[in-house]
């Protein structure tokens, strides 16, 4: 079975679930925290597919739809911390997207656990190799999305 670029293809066997996780992360401090991660061989999941923004205030909720639309199993938006955001509050501005995408999941019935926020900075690696490890954990427990 070949992946396209268009279509997130998760490995489901009988007995098993590897969930596919999306990361989205901003350029100044979570992706140069999972960089960080990466040099260092600190261990994740490789179910993780990071998608580099330059903000996390730039991802529209949409976004996060169309990855659950396309098979992930759960979508992580990674930020700088409150008062270190390169653009001043973009991550600020993040935190209300993430928090209204949860209440639009609420209403349409979909299980909110499956998106989180979280504030990595550039030197804390360690933090996204745990942060990582601890939601691929969470979305096993939740297993596969229930198609309606």
């Amino acid at each position: 079975m070949t992946q396209t670029t268009t279509e997130i293809q998760t490995e489901k066997t009988e007995g098993s679930f590897e969930p596919t996780i999306i990361c989205i992360a901003c350029n100044w401090c979570s992706y140069a925290g999972a960089d960080l991660a990466g040099v260092s061989r600190l261990k994740y999941p490789s179910n993780i597919r990071i998608v580099r923004v330059m903000c996390s205030g730039r991802v529209d909720p949409a976004f996060i739809m169309k990855a659950f639309l396309k098979g992930a199993d759960g979508v992580i938006v990674a930020g700088c911390h409150p008062g270190d955001c390169h653009y001043l509050e973009g991550n600020l501005s993040a935190e209300v997207r993430i928090k209204n995408t949860k209440e639009a999941f609420d209403i349409l019935g979909w299980e909110t656990d499956r998106l989180r926020l979280e504030w990595i900075s550039a030197s804390e690696g360690k933090r996204f190799a745990q942060i990582m490890t601890e939601f691929t954990d969470q979305i096993k427990e939740l297993g596969p999305i229930k198609k309606r």
